[in-house]
């Protein structure tokens, strides 16, 4: 039974793929559940699973098994209290709107009226730094800054849930720290919950307040990791510190554990 405090509750999933011939089971049995306000980091070897969940989560595929509950009610599709930021920013922004119009446009769906919209945009805008850039089109602004509009986007629809796959992956080191703090601050002054895909060991322990590390395929959880840094992070103080040096350590020791088809239980 998921008590009112799990805004995200995914047991036994299951997901299998069959093609001409075969059949590929990607995820054998995730089971995690996610506290309202939560910032929880995903990362596992390369070929793990890791957006195969976020998409089942999401309610874009279908799962083959198991359940995935958001707000106590089952995900059988796109669910309505969720935002997804891609890590493909620039596919996921219409070049043909402006920056105001495309964060716009998924409240114009909910059926906001025009000051209800205007007033989200507005404050989405403000919050990623971009208020003087809303009349601009995607394809003027830099890689980082469209992730910004991405970001102001998924804020702006007001989810109880924010998706974020490999969100930084294509922007430089210093646009990445710099995004990375946005959310965070934007985490912190919102209060939603946010599950976060990364292949980066450092940027998960330095994002989360725990990081799910998962296996290699099939997929299950091999170890629920508590991130017990303080709740003010630094990039500077924080990564330097030996509490982060020995979480980074001990998630790069699981990894390296998963690539090598360690399993939960094994000794």
């Amino acid at each position: 039974m998921t008590t009112p405090d799990v805004t995200l509750d995914v047991d036994g999933l299951a997901k299998t793929y069959a093609g001409p011939g075969r059949t590929v089971e990607a995820v054998r049995d995730l089971t995690f559940r996610i506290e309202r306000g939560e910032f929880v980091c995903i990362v596992g070897p390369s070929g793990a699973g890791k957006t195969t969940l976020l998409r089942c989560i999401a309610g874009l595929l279908g799962v083959s098994g198991g359940s995935i509950t958001l707000d106590g009610a089952a995900v059988t599709g796109p669910p309505p209290g969720m935002a997804v930021v891609f890590q493909e920013y620039g596919r996921s922004l219409f070049p043909w709107l402006t920056v105001r119009r495309n964060i716009e446009l998924p409240l114009k769906e909910k059926g906001l009226d025009k000051a209800g919209r205007t007033a989200r945009v507005d404050a989405a805008l403000e919050a990623v730094g971009l208020h003087d850039s809303a009349d601009a089109h995607p394809w003027q602004l830099s890689g980082g800054m469209q992730q910004r509009v991405a970001i102001a986007r998924a804020v702006a629809y007001e989810p109880s849930v924010l998706l974020m796959d490999e969100p930084f992956a294509a922007v430089d080191a210093q646009t990445r720290a710099d995004l990375e703090d946005l959310v965070r601050t934007l985490w912190k002054r919102l209060g939603i919950t946010v599950l976060f895909v990364t292949h980066d060991i450092d940027e998960s322990v330095y994002l989360g307040q725990r990081v799910l590390v998962l296996s290699n395929r099939p997929t299950v959880i091999l170890e629920d990791v508590a991130v017990d840094l303080p709740d003010e992070r630094d990039q500077l103080q924080t990564r330097s510190s030996p509490s982060f040096a020995d979480l980074r350590t001990h998630v790069y020791e699981l990894v390296q554990l998963a690539k090598q088809g360690h399993r939960p239980g094994d000794g």
